[in-house]
């Protein structure tokens, strides 16, 4: 974390955070998506998951939960007056909240274990996918909108590995990989 480019990035990263907590997402949709790419990145290149900034995503995303235990954000999103309007909970949010979660150490806390039981006990298809009919994805905000049918299988996938190997492991830090 000593080199001048992370610093600059992490810096970068720092005044681009929303006055709640969140970071806007570009390529999934939207905040949900852009806090846990953040988090995660933080997380990789060594910051203090307990400073302040840190600790207010960690705060927002939270917040964010629904009463099912997932997370869910539409393209509404994209638009100011309704950028945290409540959305039905999907599978590849949830996941995305719950890696974000986690990489920031929330491991073994309430709102990570219903996240991960909205994971376990959502629908799936007779193969053992996730079903989510919700676009989750954007090609240009408040333009058009894309369904990415590997989201809501590997993304899930990942979180409740990670989940799992963390969970069982003495160490609690994330790791690369699962």
């Amino acid at each position: 974390m000593s080199h001048p480019t992370v610093k600059r990035g992490i810096d970068y990263l720092k005044n681009l955070q929303e006055d709640d907590g969140s970071w806007y997402g570009r390529w999934g949709t939207n905040y949900v998506y852009g806090t846990w790419s953040v988090l995660s990145a933080l997380n990789a290149v060594g910051v203090d998951m307990n400073a302040d900034y840190v600790q207010k995503a960690v705060n927002w995303l939270k917040a964010r939960q629904n009463d099912d235990g997932g997370w869910g954000e539409s393209g509404d999103s994209y638009y100011e007056h309704m950028k945290h309007d409540p959305a039905p909970s999907t599978p590849s949010q949830t996941a995305w909240a719950l890696l974000g979660l986690m990489a920031a150490g929330h491991v073994e806390d309430e709102t990570t274990r219903k996240g991960i039981d909205f994971l376990l006990a959502h629908p799936r298809t007779k193969d053992g996918r996730w079903e989510e009919p919700w676009y989750n994805a954007v090609g240009f905000p408040r333009v058009f909108y894309l369904r990415y049918h590997g989201y809501s299988h590997f993304f899930p996938v990942w979180a409740l590995s990670r989940y799992r190997n963390l969970t069982r492991s003495n160490d609690k830090s994330v790791q690369w990989g699962m």
